[in-house]
């Protein structure tokens, strides 16, 4: 995938772009057993993000939009398990230019143990969070909540 900065401005400020696609169809006849498998399914293979909308169908019929957002690279695999995994009879592809931010991995070493996290700047923003995973384990470990643990961790980050 294409990452660019669009013009020259101070650190954390330069745009950056890439490209996604967005594949759908819309299904009213899987179970919900079915499509959460199928939503596992894409996940798995690489998609970036994968969601259902509630719409209304032909015949008054409730469904579901299932839309999988993926890089170029993946579309052709994905649209297969489409077919092979849901009812649908055809998938619609649109192609997205996204704004992003820039991403950054970290671990640091808290009193719980190592507690990954992402940070992520540009447009002027600047912000880090620790991994899910990571304050559920300290949550369970110690009896707390997950906002407890998640400020335990965020404290002693600022005492560093």
């Amino acid at each position: 995938s294409r990452v660019s900065g669009l013009h020259d401005e101070p650190y954390g400020e330069a745009p950056m772009t890439d490209e996604i696609y967005e594949l759908s169809c819309n299904l009213d006849d899987m179970t919900g057993e079915e499509l959460g498998f199928a939503m596992e399914v894409l996940l798995s293979a690489g998609a970036l993000d994968v969601y259902t909308l509630p719409i209304g169908m032909k015949k008054n019929r409730p469904g579901v939009m299932l839309n999988v957002l993926c890089r170029p690279e993946k579309r052709e695999e994905l649209v297969r398990l489409l077919f092979l995994h849901t009812t649908t009879i055809g998938v619609r592809e649109t192609r997205h230019d996204r704004y992003i931010l820039r991403r950054e991995e970290e671990t640091m070493q808290t009193p719980f143990g190592p507690v990954r996290g992402k940070s992520v700047e540009g447009y002027g923003v600047r912000r880090s969070k620790p991994e899910y995973e990571d304050l559920r384990r300290i949550a369970l470990e110690q009896g707390i909540s997950l906002r407890q643990a998640r400020e335990a961790i965020l404290r002693k980050d600022e005492k560093a």
